[in-house]
């Protein structure tokens, strides 16, 4: 594409006058980025917690909400991060009342990693407002529309996950 000085504006045309539909779309992913970036930063601060700790929070109450448990070793391999820093993650998680250790009920020597009700409550709270707008969003869609949509996000992850010309199917 050829620059035509206008990519401040959130406009772009092509060398015949066109508007670029592709560098509209990449610039819209980028602003939406952006707005997911602000939230995420503004649900940290407001819960006082790292990125970290509430992807292990939101993992943990996924975990849960599916009746399953949750060993150390589970938001290990979760996070990608090593059996330290999922115990001083779980340290942190449960000095500030967000999580509890339990004992395994089918292993004595493991333990279960369990999000407390007011986790469940905070995260509610927090996210709650924002997720049902963005549902409603998603919901006005119409099946081809949605369709494509996915298809899209789809791609668009494949090209990103691509390495040195080698795609990589996303599943």
């Amino acid at each position: 594409m050829v620059s035509s000085g206008n990519e401040g504006s959130g406009y772009w045309y092509g060398p015949d006058g066109q508007l670029d539909y592709s560098a509209a779309v990449l610039k819209s992913l980028r602003d939406y980025r952006s707005a997911e970036t602000e939230i995420r930063r503004t649900t940290r601060d407001s819960m006082g917690m790292g990125e970290t700790d509430i992807l292990a929070l939101r993992y943990l109450l996924r975990v849960q909400a599916s009746g399953k448990k949750v060993v150390p070793k589970d938001l290990s391999q979760f996070l990608n991060i090593t059996s330290a820093s999922t115990t001083s993650l779980i340290d942190r998680l449960v000095a500030s009342g967000h999580v509890r250790r339990e004992a395994h009920p089918t292993d004595r020597r493991s333990v279960v990693v369990i999000p407390t009700g007011e986790s469940d409550k905070e995260v509610r709270e927090t996210l709650g407002a924002m997720h049902r707008r963005m549902m409603s969003v998603a919901e006005s869609l119409s099946a081809e529309e949605a369709r494509v949509v996915v298809d899209f996000l789809r791609r668009m992850t494949e090209a990103l996950a691509a390495h040195d010309g080698e795609e990589k199917k996303i599943s």
